[in-house]
């Protein structure tokens, strides 16, 4: 089991698209169902959403702030010689 774990390496990508794949099946699978109507189940969609939503505020605002940049600010050169 562990071997199977360390072959795959999980990126943010991987993260996304697995929670928003469950998310979208748990909103199909309720609605096929009918328990969508129930509150609890209601709460949990929702809670779920919040919780994605506020995670993707915190990566996105880390990573505007984490770029790196490419060239210095001090001594800038010429490259075109």
């Amino acid at each position: 089991m562990i071997s199977f774990v360390k072959s795959y390496s999980i990126s943010k990508d991987t993260i996304a698209l697995l929670a928003v794949t469950m998310i979208v099946l748990g909103l199909f699978l309720s609605g096929l169902f009918d328990v969508l109507d129930y509150l609890i189940i209601k709460a949990l969609l929702f809670f779920s959403f919040g919780t994605l939503f506020i995670l993707a505020c915190i990566y996105a605002i880390k990573n505007d702030t984490d770029t790196e940049k490419n060239r210095p600010e001090e001594a800038l050169q010429n490259d075109s010689n």
